[in-house]
């Protein structure tokens, strides 16, 4: 159950059978939280030049269309196409595309690169949200994938078995945190903290190394949240403690208790709390509420904005906020072109900019922007906002401030991401006319940092080595030597193309 209403839905397509399985996405997917925006004529572009590179391409290298946009040419090739439409964003050459041998040397040369996206999600089996289960099961009764036909679908048949595969296996992850999200109705829970703690402890029992890391979801407001907090910290000892100021994100027409992250009587005590437990960070959900939203629910504005994170962080020196997403607002229904629309009006992007200008008008430096559905969303719809928003967010938070998740696996592996941001550069017009500075290789400064040493540094992980040779590392040599290859699938719904 969802915000999205049974006629909403009844109006989409799955993703895993009607969005284009290309390697990077064509247009936006979105979960029952929200509608997904209709495909815009330059994804179309992108699309039909992915199509035909893909064909011309696959005979040469002698495979089928599909499996030729699994393999390290076939992601140049889409960020080939991606240039052509956009600009020349992505550093990618054709003989990336066109030569097998290179594009496997460019993907063997990174593939090390320490990636830590503590950002993902999947869901528990008992979930209320049905929405994937719902589409799995319309896949298999009509046929279009016969291992589905006659057998009940679960969310653990997808979630937590392609969790697994899609971020260790088809991706250069090599460390993740397991998120999730609260709700007014228990069972709405994406995952218990329970249940994260749980996966946390599986995943490192078999890998034999610290792989996983989890959340504490904290509610404030909602009965015995404080009673739960402390339960937390004795019994599950998360990693951190993340929490959504919207309060209820998946029904927000339930939503009974939003909070503010400087209200004083409320959240001063959960920060001095954790302190004193040996906490000093807090994760929190932000953003993701566009004008369409606002409409429906005007009275949760004022907590999904980022106007309460600077006191806060002035208040708690000691305490590291990191912002989920950003603070993008046109991610979740929202429109790329209203972001750009805004900057090249005044230069800014809602509410992006208002988080990386915190340091300088608080005189903080404890405020961290992860980049989630910011940097997903728009990389597929509008790469010129990706690049300003990052831009921008380095500039004012420094390169040291901006943190990797992915918000995986809803928009299936996150490995394309991986290679947007590998790839991305901000053009020099906007960095000269800005004052942005350039966000350099793929393995220089400022990637490395967002990737991973931000990350390690926030979450004291220091035994990197040790990765390379856990079960993991023998398990995706495997899986790669035989053949392994990803689905290119995402997950969730997709707004039926235009006829």
């Amino acid at each position: 159950m969802g915000l999205l209403s049974d006629r909403e839905l009844a109006g989409l397509l799955p993703a895993e059978t009607h969005a284009f399985a290309g390697p990077i996405p064509t247009q936006s997917v979105s979960s029952d939280e929200f509608l997904p925006a209709p495909q815009t004529q330059r994804q179309r572009q992108v699309e039909a030049r992915v199509r035909a590179m893909g064909d011309a391409l696959a005979k040469k290298h002698g495979m089928t269309r599909r499996r030729f946009l699994t393999t390290a040419s076939g992601m140049a090739a889409a960020f080939l196409a991606m240039n052509e439409v956009y600009g020349p964003l992505y550093g990618v050459s054709r003989a990336e595309a066109a030569d097998k041998d290179t594009a496997d040397a460019r993907a063997k040369a990174l593939k090390d690169q320490f990636i830590m996206d503590c950002h993902t999600h999947f869901l528990r089996d008992d979930t209320r949200i049905m929405g994937f289960v719902r589409q799995r099961q319309a896949v298999g009764k009509a046929g279009w994938n016969p291992a589905l036909q006659g057998k009940e679908q679960t969310i653990e048949d997808l979630k937590f078995a392609n969790y697994y595969k899609e971020i260790y296996l088809d991706s250069d992850t090599k460390v993740a945190l397991i998120s999730g999200s609260p709700s007014e109705i228990p069972q709405d829970w994406f995952l218990t903290n329970e249940m994260k703690a749980e996966a946390r402890a599986r995943v490192n029992k078999d890998a034999g190394t610290r792989r996983m890391l989890s959340h504490a979801i904290f509610a404030p407001g909602y009965p015995g949240w404080t009673e739960q907090v402390d339960h937390a910290i004795k019994e599950l000892k998360p990693d951190s403690f993340k929490g959504y100021t919207i309060g209820d994100n998946t029904n927000k027409n339930l939503s009974k208790h939003p909070w503010r992250m400087d209200d004083e009587k409320l959240l001063y005590p959960f920060y001095e709390k954790l302190l004193k437990a040996g906490y000093d960070k807090v994760c929190v959900h932000k953003g993701l509420f566009p004008p369409s939203v606002e409409q429906q629910f005007p009275h949760l504005l004022a907590y999904s904005d980022v106007r309460d994170v600077g006191k806060a962080a002035k208040d708690w020196p000691k305490m590291n906020f990191i912002i989920y997403h950003g603070g993008y607002r046109f991610a979740g229904g929202g429109k790329v072109e209203d972001a750009w629309e805004q900057f090249e009006k005044t230069g800014r992007i809602e509410w992006v900019t208002d988080l990386a200008d915190i340091p300088s008008k608080f005189g903080v430096s404890n405020v961290y922007a992860d980049v989630g559905q910011l940097f997903a969303q728009s990389t597929i719809a509008d790469p010129r906002v990706s690049a300003v928003m990052m831009g921008q967010l380095v500039r004012g938070l420094g390169a040291d401030h901006v943190v990797w998740g992915s918000d995986a696996i809803w928009t299936g592996s996150p490995q394309w991401q991986i290679e947007a941001l590998r790839r991305l550069e901000i053009p020099d017009d906007l960095q000269k006319k800005h004052n942005l500075k350039p966000l350099g290789a793929a393995d220089g400064p400022v990637k490395t940092a967002i990737f991973g040493d931000n990350n390690a540094r926030l979450y004291k992980y220091e035994k990197r080595q040790a990765l390379a040779t856990d079960r993991i590392a023998a398990l995706k040599s495997e899986y790669e030597e035989h053949g392994g290859q990803r689905s290119n699938l995402r997950y969730g719904y997709v707004t039926p193309a235009r006829v």
